[in-house]
């Protein structure tokens, strides 16, 4: 664009510069004004010189030197070639027990390649964090692989026990992962409560707040049909959110074939209710070259109207495919029918499949021009399986690549046999060149960024509450108050969230002390209006509890964000969360999520579900833990049980008014065999006049907490 621009300056005949003197401009001609003028120079030039010939400019962000486009084109190629082999290795080449499918997604994986290769190699800065598509983990670990963050030991164990996982995790993986991703959309959310704790790290000075990172989420189109990710984005609306992108892989393809039409315009509507900035990349540098000559408009048109699985059956077919459906609805003999004439099948192919997320140039120049925090949903048009046979196919989410097929595409790669793992393989830059950018690429020059946060002493003793009658809830709350008290380290480290019950399950009087977390300052209107409240809950930066709506994934979520601090900021918090106990159940996918990228946060459940009601709560017998039993009358109590193989605990609802949990000896001789336990608070079959809130207490540990009031 810029040697376009100095061209332009020129002076001379420019149609016969351009034309090398081959066609020359009409008597009395006038010149063509600017922008027709730069447009016409555009199309020429795509058509008629491959950019990476001329290509020679440089992009912000990424390292210096010459060619980098080029180089850019190459990792990419290189990039692809990697995670399709990698799956290709494990499915047709690993030795294995069986003849079961190991899979990989290499059609899935081809659609974001661009994408990751962009975003890595051009865009991203050290303090930046990415989830990572599940299914796009091939393309995370081949980029690894040539950074020197994963090895080829790992790769060619892709999918087996102590290989490269099949969705990037942060615990079994080597190679630098920063959100691990698996159950679609619990990843998504991960970035923007990351992004939350970011906030709240910098209200109190504990990062840099001129050096805050961008929080970025690779997600599938059809990932965007789980519930949570748009439980986060009103949460997020609700926290101001920043720092935050997430990048639509909109291939319009899932894993049972092509999704619905029309939900492109659905998204943008959502995210922009939501606050967010929304950025398409529908179409690539040489579509829209294409554009500007005569009969472009009606390609356009005809690109926009085609349904997605006719779009995706024409990639799949190719050239004359393409060809012959044009020639079809647009008239061969307008500017329209001329201007797919002027390509061969090959070319065609390429310009019809010239999407915008796979235009490099389109994609670092679009990421870039970002020039602020505000949230930005990019819905990037890509091709499913592209650069391999699979491409636009409906079949091609769980499809491999034959062995005849891997062949081919190991020739068009120009990958020698016995040099598939070979780092620069195939590429037409020297070694020395490639690994001199690799070393000066932004986001990796400060190694691994995986931190570790100073240890944060506790308290040597809690004030133990007393009163003469006092439940477990009550004696939780008034812990968290006296410690609000404190002038400490530890109090200072300690940040509470729950989903709009911190009142009842008696956080509140934390909250009073320590206030509310807000990046802006909130006014108290019932205390400026003097009408008494028992809440004086002020907002600010300086509060320490994140407010959250009803919405239990929302919870975990942040837990696991606020609980991985140490690791993503070097910073330690220490996340207490609460909510009543039978909607565990109703977030126990991002509970698990949280748990499996090795956080670290307190999670306190009121038992409401047993003592909400005499009878017991409804939303414990329909979610909770015995959603599995049956309920049977015993007399005048209800017990809760269940089939006897698979019976953790049993509830008695005692004549006495006192509701128990009772211990099965199945459960206690398992446990006591692994950790001699020496009580249970909870016997079974309950004991005559036994109650364990008086009974004497273990010596060194028990099974239950001592429920019985």
């Amino acid at each position: 664009r810029v040697w376009a621009d100095e061209y332009l300056s020129w002076e001379g005949d420019f149609w016969g510069s351009l034309c090398g003197g081959k066609i020359a401009p009409r008597e009395g001609a006038k010149p063509p004004a600017l922008p027709q003028l730069k447009a016409a120079f555009a199309a020429v030039i795509v058509r008629e010189f491959p950019l990476s010939r001329w290509a020679r400019y440089d992009y912000p962000s990424a390292g210096k030197g010459p060619n980098l486009r080029d180089i850019l084109k190459e990792l990419e190629r290189k990039i692809l070639w990697l995670s399709a082999w990698t799956i290709h290795n494990a499915n047709h080449l690993r030795a294995e027990e069986d003849a079961v499918k190991v899979g990989g997604h290499q059609a899935s994986s081809a659609s974001m390649n661009a994408i990751l290769t962009a975003l890595y190699f051009a865009v991203l800065k050290p303090e930046d964090r990415v989830a990572v598509k599940p299914h796009a983990s091939p393309v995370f670990h081949a980029i690894q692989y040539l950074m020197g963050l994963q090895t080829r030991e790992k790769l060619e164990a892709f999918r087996a026990f102590g290989g490269a996982q099949s969705y990037p995790s942060r615990t079994k993986d080597v190679d630098d992962v920063d959100i691990s991703t698996g159950s679609v959309g619990l990843g998504v959310a991960m970035t923007a409560f990351a992004s939350l704790t970011q906030d709240y790290l910098a209200a109190k000075n504990l990062i840099d707040a001129d050096k805050l990172g961008r929080f970025i989420a690779l997600v599938g189109d059809a990932e965007m049909d789980e519930g949570n990710i748009f439980e986060c984005l009103l949460e997020g609306y609700k926290h101001s959110l920043r720092n935050t992108w997430w990048i639509i892989d909109y291939n319009r393809q899932s894993l049972d074939g092509v999704i619905h039409e029309g939900l492109k315009p659905k998204f943008e509507s959502v995210f922009r209710a939501c606050g967010w900035d929304v950025v398409t990349l529908k179409y690539g540098r040489m579509m829209e070259a294409a554009f500007a000559r005569p009969g472009g408009e009606q390609l356009r048109d005809w690109i926009d109207n085609a349904p997605n699985d006719l779009y995706s059956a024409l990639t799949f077919q190719g050239g004359k495919a393409w060809r012959a459906r044009l020639h079809a609805d647009l008239d061969r003999q307008a500017p329209a029918g001329r201007l797919i004439d002027s390509y061969d099948d090959e070319q065609l192919s390429a310009l019809m499949c010239n999407l915008g997320g796979h235009d490099i140039d389109l994609l670092v120049d679009t990421f870039n021009s970002i020039d602020h925090d505000r949230p930005v949903c990019f819905i990037a048009y890509t091709i499913k399986g592209m650069g391999l046979p699979l491409a636009g196919h409906k079949d091609n989410h769980s499809g491999l690549m034959t062995p005849k097929q891997m062949e081919e595409f190991r020739a068009n790669m120009k990958v020698r046999e016995g040099h598939e793992w070979d780092l620069f393989e195939g590429l037409e830059h020297s070694e020395a060149e490639l690994k001199a950018f690799l070393a000066d690429v932004p986001f990796y020059k400060n190694g691994r960024r995986r931190f570790e946060a100073a240890y944060v002493a506790p308290p040597k003793t809690l004030p133990l509450p007393t009163a003469e009658e006092m439940s477990t809830q009550e004696g939780f709350g008034r812990i968290l108050f006296d410690l609000a008290r404190e002038q400490t380290e530890f109090a200072s480290r300690v940040v509470t969230t729950s989903p709009d019950v911190t009142v009842s399950t008696n956080m509140g009087g934390w909250v009073n002390r320590r206030g509310v977390f807000d990046r802006s300052e909130g006014a108290d209107r019932f205390k400026e209006e003097k009408i008494a409240s028992t809440y004086r809950w002020t907002q600010g930066p300086s509060g320490q509890h994140l407010e959250l709506g009803i919405a239990e994934n929302n919870l975990f979520i942040a837990l696991a964000a606020l609980g991985l601090s140490h690791s993503l900021f070097g910073q330690r918090l220490i996340p207490i969360g609460t909510l009543y106990d039978p909607f565990i159940a109703r977030g126990l996918d991002a509970l698990n999520y949280a748990c499996y990228q090795n956080e670290r946060f307190i999670l306190v459940a009121t038992p409401s579900g047993i003592t909400l009601a005499p009878e017991g709560d409804i939303r414990f017998t329909e979610a909770g833990v015995n959603n599995v039993g049956r309920i049977s009358p015993d007399g005048e109590n209800q017990m809760f049980q269940l089939p006897a193989e698979s019976r953790p605990v049993e509830i008695l609802h005692g004549a006495d008014g006192k509701h128990y949990w009772l211990t099965p000896p199945a459960l206690y001789d398992v446990l006591d065999a692994d950790f001699s336990f020496d009580f249970d608070p909870c016997p079974y079959p309950l004991q005559e006049g036994f109650d364990g809130l008086t009974c004497e207490c273990a010596l060194s540990n028990y099974v239950n907490p001592p429920f019985g009031s």
